[in-house]
């Protein structure tokens, strides 16, 4: 063919062994990370809370930081693998690690439901809910980074290396967002013009996400509901 040599974008191409259903789920696996973006893009856009900005912003910390390591130690991936990059420490299990660590000590240490306002609609989640979510979320991260070895991206010690540098930042990362929040500087951040220009606000802390624009609806419906009956 004419034309210039092409290559393939990495960024989602997978090896694996299709006679393999193991294989097959590991590359599935490899893919949530970029889902995990997605959904980022997709719950700051929509919801403009703080509290996701802030989890997001760790998150790139985190990989800012994966980027420097890795050629700072420029350890090689496995032999049989053709990955591109150095492989020390994962980056895909240092993404789930943050991920999962910070979202668990949110939802069981900072995340205070019970303090919704007294005439709100708001249906607290309770502690057993946001225990298994938790619990979910850390298994899912330990089945992302045992799909990196299964495949032979990297090896366990890169991976296992990868999990404690994600988990360091997740605490790391929380222990600063809550000083930030004990001495008002969230709240400061929220009340400049560019702020108030994107409409961000922080309302995750004691409600749930599902409830963003639910109490306005309910009002609606009732009053509907109302009207339709004196119409009727």
């Amino acid at each position: 063919m004419d034309g210039p040599p092409l290559t393939s974008l990495s960024l989602t191409h997978v090896h694996y062994n299709a006679d393999d259903p193991v294989s097959h789920l590991s590359a599935f696996l490899a893919l949530v990370p970029q889902a995990l973006m997605i959904t980022y893009a997709a719950l700051i856009w929509g919801t403009r809370e703080a509290e996701i900005g802030l989890m997001f912003a760790g998150q790139m910390g985190c990989e800012a930081l994966n980027w420097v390591l890795k050629r700072y130690i420029r350890e090689e991936r496995p032999t049989q693998m053709l990955g591109k990059g150095y492989g020390m420490p994962s980056s895909h299990a240092q993404f789930v690690a943050y991920f999962s660590t910070f979202l668990t000590l949110f939802l069981l240490l900072r995340h205070d439901p019970h303090h919704a306002h007294a005439s709100s609609t708001h249906i607290p989640t309770p502690y057993w809910q946001r225990l298994a979510l938790s619990l979910l979320s850390l298994v899912s991260a330990a089945a992302v980074a045992q799909s990196r070895i299964y495949l032979n991206y990297h090896t366990p010690r890169q991976v296992y290396a990868g999990c404690t540098i994600g988990f360091i930042c997740g605490v790391g990362w929380f222990v600063v967002t809550s000083i930030a929040r004990r001495y008002g500087l969230v709240e400061a951040l929220l009340e400049t013009p560019i702020a108030r220009w994107f409409r961000l606000r922080d309302l995750v802390i004691n409600e749930d996400l599902v409830d963003a624009g639910w109490e306005r609806w309910e009002t609606r419906r009732l009053k509907l509901r109302q009207l339709g009956k004196k119409n009727a």
